[in-house]
């Protein structure tokens, strides 16, 4: 089993398939990673010698931003919103839409279950 940036990719997929399970990377990244190391992306990630997964690694590290790095850099871009206070930083801090998408009926996603609204309790 191939381990690449702390993620061990499945058995029996495509290498560009099997590059998407690692945070960060994506189809276009996969195959520009598989490109630039001259590995045939319709290969099974079982059929690649070890020189060819130790290649696409060395590319990796070298060239793209993936799992903790990435997490980390996102985490705090987002924390820096919410501590200077601007509209997107307040969407974040409020679990709301940050890209100005309809919140009136929608957005359940990001706000979570409807709470509804519960009758006052009668007190005798």
């Amino acid at each position: 089993m191939a381990r690449i940036a702390g993620v061990d990719l499945p058995r029996g997929k495509r290498a560009d398939i099997a590059l998407t399970y690692i945070y960060g990377i994506g189809r276009n990244t996969a195959l520009k990673i598989l490109d630039a190391t001259k590995v045939d992306w319709t290969r099974g990630i079982d059929d690649l010698s070890t020189d060819e997964i130790n290649e696409i690694r060395k590319e990796i590290e070298q060239n793209h931003k993936v799992e903790g790095d990435l997490r980390r850099e996102l985490g705090t871009s987002i924390k820096r919103l919410m501590d200077i206070g601007c509209y997107r930083g307040m969407r974040h801090r409020r679990g709301l839409p940050v890209r100005g998408q309809r919140t009136h009926t929608t957005a359940r996603t990001r706000k979570g279950p409807r709470r509804g609204a519960t009758p006052k309790k009668k007190t005798t």
